[in-house]
């Protein structure tokens, strides 16, 4: 199955789990990009003391996923996009839409 995993929250819980989702499915064989959207472009800095969200972030990539992060949000914030989430387009997020067979948002 290809998964697209829209993120849009800066609650640590709910994107720690999002991204623990992205990993499992990627170990059951799945391809899985995840969008980082408003929001969930600050995503990188949230760790918490409970919800390591970097740590599952790192795992999705090492197992796998592509992370994306919408360049029009990260420029509102005044940010550039990273190795670990690269800028990107509304065409990115089409395409992720476009081509998966299931999409979830967080």
């Amino acid at each position: 199955m290809k998964l697209g995993i829209i993120i849009y929250s800066t609650d640590a819980e709910t994107v720690w789990n999002a991204f623990r989702l992205g990993v499992f499915s990627l170990t059951q064989g799945d391809q899985v990009k995840a969008f980082l959207l408003a929001k969930g472009v600050e995503c990188e800095k949230l760790d918490a003391d409970t919800f390591k969200v970097k740590e599952q972030m790192q795992a999705f990539v090492d197992n796998g996923g592509k992370i994306l992060a919408c360049g029009t949000c990260l420029k509102l914030r005044h940010s550039d996009g990273s190795e670990l989430c690269p800028l990107s387009t509304m065409k990115d997020l089409h395409d992720i839409i476009k081509e998966s067979d299931k999409v979830v948002t967080f």
